[in-house]
């Protein structure tokens, strides 16, 4: 049996090459594309580990429903460079460009900012939305944003702002954070009166002397009401 295998084995040598060599082929096509796979997704992690991204949403107080403000935020995981705001009005007219106008009074919606860090965020000029509720609520403001990371390469970004999302957007009872924070400020003013002598704290001294004669006093009692029920 072995000597039928060698014999096989010489009788077909140059077909079983050609499938070895085949095997080899497509064995090392396979890794190649798998390395190539592997090198693009390391780039790709490594972009992201710098890559910088910039949102703005709108928010309002937590004090105040009422008034809002826009809030600008690095979401990347990279530190942004060299940032340059352009805003505009989609829709809305006269009362779009005034809202803008609000929006856009802190003055880094006009000279950019040279470095926003990873998580860092800032605010920008608040609105108060009950005045002129009605031109306001119908506003759809563009704001669009170029800027670069460390690595030098270049993002634009679009962010619209559509006013009308706040439509029926209400808040019931006080926030938790500014419930906290008022009951917090009562407390270090109280604090603070009577610390400065503005204000005494209000106690009742009870001494030993008074306890005695408290005790004098109700023993009195006893014997007044056992003298009073056996005379009766």
């Amino acid at each position: 049996m072995f000597d039928n295998l060698i014999e096989f084995l010489n009788q077909n040598s140059g077909a079983l090459t050609v499938l070895f060599t085949g095997v080899v082929t497509i064995s090392t096509v396979v890794y190649a594309v798998l390395t190539a796979v592997l090198v693009s997704e390391t780039k790709k992690m490594r972009e992201v580990q710098t890559e910088p991204r910039i949102e703005i949403t709108l928010r309002p107080f937590e004090s105040a429903i009422n008034i809002v403000r826009l809030h600008i935020k690095n979401i990347g995981l990279g530190p942004a460079q060299d940032i340059h705001f352009n805003a505009s009005v989609i829709s809305g007219g006269e009362g779009a460009k005034k809202l803008l106008a609000e929006f856009t009074e802190t003055n880094f919606f006009k000279t950019g900012l040279k470095y926003f860090g990873p998580g860092q965020e800032m605010y920008s000029h608040y609105t108060q939305m009950a005045q002129d509720h009605d031109q306001k609520i119908e506003s759809v403001l563009l704001f669009e944003m170029e800027y670069k990371s460390v690595t030098g390469s270049k993002y634009k970004e679009r962010t619209i702002i559509d006013m009308s999302e706040m439509k029926g957007h209400y808040q019931l009872g006080k926030p938790n954070l500014y419930a906290i924070s008022q009951s917090l400020e009562k407390i270090q003013k109280d604090f603070g009166h009577i610390a400065s002598g503005f204000k005494r704290i209000k106690t009742d001294v009870y001494s030993h002397e008074d306890r005695a004669q408290e005790y004098q006093e109700r023993m009195q009692q006893i014997e007044e009401m056992k003298a009073k029920h056996k005379n009766s």
